[in-house]
């Protein structure tokens, strides 16, 4: 389980190096739209050898697994960057991301419904104390636009988060985390090449030189650590971080890329991080300490009678989730 945590911590590390590599590319003329389609479609190119060698004589496993595979790339990949960038289009991008990440409680939700019993007081506690942390790690102060359509959009890139970790975090002896990783991105590709065919999805590139940290570096070094680290690292170990953990937990520790983003903007281009936002990341990890905390305890759930254990809701645990169809 802490093996399960470590390369959670990790994966959201990565992912956090996005914003960062993402905005250096932005400040030279690129799109978006560009920027996304281009990290998703190096991440399945690379993905994609790895992937076929995991295959070799059992290609039967895509066939079984073709449904998550295409689940996964086109709503944990391909939509939720898209909406989350339509809601970044009409909104601050501390307001987009802050609905994003309503993910979490989106999945507290979806579990107390289909388990008709309330969230144990832990999970509440948390629950409340990493949305508080996140609110404060943003730092979401001063005038700010609202835009009912981005607000929209907002929220329909949290639940396709919740959903990604619905998926990632399914029990499968069968598919590989590499190959539901590469089938996923290369189905978010084609989606994304789809959308900027038909002019959804607005593309510009630029060949000029990005700026990181004290560094001028050629366009290419972003978007190789965009593609290389922030994708295609930050999805494989994602994948087996919601495995291990399940998609309870999975989605909290998650929180803490927002953390590990605003580091990675401090060393990368020089935005200082506050007080404030520090005091954020101690309560987002709070809040990952108190959903952890719940589930061992429930695991751990003390004998009654003559031995026997009490009976457990199988939504306890979270990995026994099916994935939202």
């Amino acid at each position: 389980m802490a093996s399960g945590l470590g390369v959670a911590l990790f994966s959201s590390a990565v992912f956090g190096l996005s914003g960062s590599f993402a905005k250096s590319l932005l400040e030279t003329g690129w799109s978006p739209g560009a920027a996304v389609t281009a990290r998703l479609t190096g991440a399945a190119l690379i993905l994609a050898v790895p992937a076929v060698a995991a295959l070799r004589g059992r290609w039967h496993q895509l066939r079984e697994n073709w449904l998550t595979i295409v689940l996964f790339g086109l709503i944990g990949v391909a939509a939720c960057q898209l909406f989350y960038f339509n809601a970044v289009a009409r909104l601050s991008v501390g307001v987009a991301l802050l609905l994003e990440y309503l993910a979490p409680v989106i999945i507290v939700l979806w579990l107390w419904a289909a388990s008709r019993r309330r969230p144990r007081v832990l999970t509440a506690g948390g629950t409340l104390l990493s949305l508080a942390g996140l609110v404060l790690v943003l730092d979401l102060t001063g005038a700010v636009k609202v835009d009912f359509v981005g607000v929209l959009w907002g929220i329909a890139a949290a639940v396709c988060l919740a959903i990604y970790f619905f998926i990632t975090a399914r029990e499968n002896d069968t598919l590989p985390p590499l190959v539901l990783a590469s089938g996923g991105l290369l189905v978010g590709a084609a989606v994304m090449w789809l959308a900027a065919a038909t002019g959804l999805l607005p593309m510009s590139f630029s060949a000029a030189d990005t700026t990181l940290g004290p560094w001028t570096t050629p366009w290419w070094v972003p978007l190789a650590g965009l593609v290389v680290l922030a994708t295609v690292l930050a999805y494989v170990s994602g994948v087996m971080a919601a495995r291990s953990l399940g998609s309870k937990v999975a989605s909290f520790v998650s929180l803490t890329e927002v953390l590990f983003a605003v580091v990675w903007a401090w060393l990368l281009l020089g935005e200082l991080p506050g007080a404030i936002q520090l005091l954020g990341g101690v309560l987002i990890v709070g809040g990952v300490i108190l959903v952890r905390l719940d589930e061992l305890r429930a695991a751990a759930a003390t004998p009654s009678g003559h031995g026997a254990r009490m009976p457990v809701s199988p939504l306890e645990h979270a990995n026994d989730v099916e994935p939202v169809p």
